[in-house]
């Protein structure tokens, strides 16, 4: 080699020059991955997640930095091409896809050393049909319920920045509006049902979707919702964790007081603000319910304490797929690095 080099370069300041160069062109030799490959080529360092199919067909533009842009995570490189798959650290696949059998699982192909496959699904186990044939192939899961190798809900409470003594006010509320619930899954045999149907023969509820004739735009959704003081955050399903956006955007956001079904109250206070919501199971009878919220309503003071922790807490919504997809590389080396679900129905629903 020192003898290829002389002849080279005859002059020992062109050497010192070029050295640097030739290293680069030996490492590449060695080691093709690291010349660009494309869309989603992986750069050294980062965690490479797999994107195998984007949930519901809808595929994110992956030009650039998106995690870093995005969330702020420099370390994470996202890719959707497949060609990619022997360098992935992760491979994301979404449960609707996988069911459906809209898509074809790599299980033919050798899984590279280390390589973690990841089920992400953000529905209730009473939309997501048999998983039995899947038990044995995924190492993670990515979903909304707390004990989850990549946790992901659907909203979460964070500490306030800046002054937690700064005060809130809270929307002008009408009188003459006093709760109100938005349904687009209706279902008589829901116990949501039933206890909106009694609630509305005990106090004036309002009801709005397309399944009680009554559309309500999505531009107007929070406008409609903070006009009045209760909001019915009701689940279509009971499930341990399962919190969705009734809660975060249409609660929440719309700055009225959440009245919940749905998961146990003790999975709301670990995840919801202090104080911030009205439970359905705290009550042995819908007409105490319908008694609580009359009197809460027409105490100011008392409503008002359902505000209180907007001293001290925000509450951040996951939307769309990619922030959730990012939450991998922010707990990538957290989770367990052996690891495969054998009975990955009997996990979810039990």
């Amino acid at each position: 080699m020192e003898q290829m080099f002389k002849v080279l370069l005859p002059a020992p300041r062109l050497q010192l020059l070029l050295l640097p160069l030739l290293l680069v062109l030996l490492l590449i030799w060695y080691n093709p991955q690291l010349l660009p490959q494309g869309r989603g080529a992986p750069r050294p360092h980062n965690v490479t997640v797999l994107v195998w199919h984007w949930p519901f067909a809808y595929a994110y533009p992956l030009h650039g930095d998106v995690c870093n842009t995005n969330n702020g995570l420099p370390s994470c490189h996202l890719t959707d091409n497949r060609s990619l798959y022997e360098q992935a650290d992760a491979v994301i696949f979404h449960h609707r896809e996988i069911t459906s059998r809209a898509v074809v699982l790599p299980i033919n192909r050798p899984r590279p050393p280390g390589q973690k496959w990841v089920w992400m699904c953000v529905e209730s186990p009473s939309r997501i049909g048999n998983l039995t044939w899947l038990n044995g192939l995924f190492n993670w899961t990515l979903t909304y319920q707390r004990n989850a190798d990549i946790y992901v809900p659907y909203g979460k409470r964070i500490p306030r920045r800046g002054n937690s003594s700064s005060s809130y006010t809270i929307p002008q509320k009408r009188s003459d509006k006093l709760a109100c619930w938005v349904v687009s899954n209706y279902k008589e045999r829901h116990r949501r049902t039933t206890i909106a149907k009694e609630l509305s023969e005990l106090i004036p509820l309002d009801m709005y979707g397309h399944s009680v004739n009554k559309p309500l735009d999505q531009r107007k959704l929070w406008s409609t919702i903070s006009q009045y003081r209760f909001y019915l955050a009701f689940e279509n399903s009971v499930h341990r964790d399962y919190i969705t956006e009734k809660l975060w955007r249409n609660s929440y956001t719309a700055s009225t007081v959440p009245v919940v079904l749905g998961a146990p109250r003790s999975d709301y206070e670990a995840v919801a603000p202090p104080n911030s919501f009205i439970h359905v199971d705290d009550f042995p009878s819908v007409q105490e319910l319908a008694e609580f919220l009359r009197a809460v309503a027409s105490n100011e003071t008392r409503y008002q304490q359902y505000f209180q922790w907007h001293r001290d807490w925000e509450v951040q919504e996951y939307r769309g797929w990619l922030g959730r997809i990012c939450e991998v590389c922010v707990q990538y080396h957290n989770a367990p690095s052996r690891k495969v679900y054998q009975d990955l129905q009997g996990w979810f629903v039990n």
